[in-house]
């Protein structure tokens, strides 16, 4: 397991894109609210992949609710069907599948499972998590990326 996030150089810009959420409005980068986002983009969260979709969702949920007084400024954006059963966390923004978004995310596709990203206030993707990541180490990256001011 991995326990770090890879940091990413140069970072993938998604400020260009606008993505939708399952209910069609826009998702916008916003840079002023200094909202942060941990992304997951699987494939497929049905039948044989839901239990891992469900895992996943549960992990980012826990990273989220450590963040304590700092939560409200994480958005957690997952690309996709969200798995039938797990949390659904106040700040969970389901999103459109989008080809290009998941496109300019580095090794979105990875055949091993769902990797994970940090997208900072402005639309840079800064990490990108392997599939089967140890979350205490998304914990404290977020962490130290939240103090930024």
């Amino acid at each position: 397991m991995k326990n770090k996030g890879e940091l990413l150089q140069p970072y993938a810009d998604l400020r260009t894109l606008t993505p939708r959420l399952a209910d069609g409005s826009e998702y916008r980068w916003n840079p002023a609210a200094r909202t942060w986002r941990i992304a997951a983009m699987p494939r497929d969260c049905t039948k044989g992949a839901a239990a891992q979709c469900e895992a996943l969702l549960r992990q980012l949920d826990t990273v989220w609710q450590l963040a304590g007084k700092d939560a409200d400024r994480v958005d957690l954006l997952w690309m996709g069907d969200l798995p039938a059963d797990g949390p659904r966390p106040a700040s969970l923004r389901q999103l459109k599948p989008d080809i290009d978004l998941r496109d300019r995310l580095p090794g979105a596709d990875a055949a091993t499972g769902t990797p994970v990203y940090v997208i900072d206030p402005n639309g840079f993707v800064v990490l990108r998590y392997a599939p089967g990541f140890d979350p205490a180490g998304l914990r404290t990256d977020l962490s130290r990326l939240l103090k930024l001011k």
